[in-house]
C-alpha cells in the first residue's frame, strides 16, 4: 500500500532529491529540507520544507521527536510531537503517533495508534461562505414579496 508502484506515478510525492537517516543515525536539532527524506534513524528536533510537495517517510523503526511541518508525510515509525501535514498524512500499520495530527487528506491502516487529536485542516481560499442565518432571512423575505405578488 505505501511502496512506490507504478500507479503511484500521479502522486502527489516530490520527484527531487532523497535524503536518508539510516538506522543507527541519531540527530539532534531542526531539519530543513527539500525533496523526500526517509528516516530510519532517530530525529530529535522539528523538520520542516516549503516545498509544496515535499514528504516524509518515517520507516519501521524510525523515530521522531519533535513536530513536522511538510506537505505530505508517511508514517510507520513513532512520532512525539505534532504532525502539520498541509496536503497529504498517511499512518501505515506499525504507526505510533503521540501528539496532533493536522491534515488536509488523511489515510490510516488498521493497527496504526494515536494519542492525539485530529485536526482537518482546509486548505485557504479566496471565497467566502455566507452566514447560515443570512441566507434564511433572504429566503423569508422572498417568500413574502413572491406571495403578495401573487395575492
Amino acid at each position: 500500500m505505501f511502496g512506490m508502484k507504478d500507479s503511484d506515478s500521479s502522486s502527489p510525492f516530490s520527484l527531487g532529491a532523497t535524503t536518508l537517516i539510516a538506522e543507527g543515525t541519531d540527530l539532534e536539532g531542526d531539519l530543513n529540507f527539500k525533496g523526500n527524506l526517509e528516516i530510519q534513524g532517530t530525529v530529535i528536533g522539528n523538520i520542516l520544507s516549503d516545498d509544496e510537495n515535499a514528504r516524509v517517510r518515517i520507516l519501521q523503526g524510525g523515530s521522531i521527536q519533535g513536530e513536522i511541518w511538510v506537505a505530505n508525510v508517511v508514517i510507520n515509525g513513532h512520532v512525539k510531537g505534532d504532525i502539520y501535514a498541509s496536503k497529504q498524512a498517511k499512518l501505515a500499520a506499525k504507526a505510533v503517533v503521540e501528539g496532533n495530527i493536522h491534515y488536509n487528506l488523511i489515510e490510516i491502516e488498521r493497527g496504526a495508534e494515536v494519542v492525539g487529536s485530529f485536526v482537518h485542516e482546509q486548505p485557504q481560499t479566496n471565497v467566502t461562505a455566507f452566514p447560515k442565518e443570512g441566507r434564511d432571512e433572504e429566503r423569508a423575505e422572498t417568500t413574502k414579496k413572491v406571495e403578495k405578488q401573487s395575492i
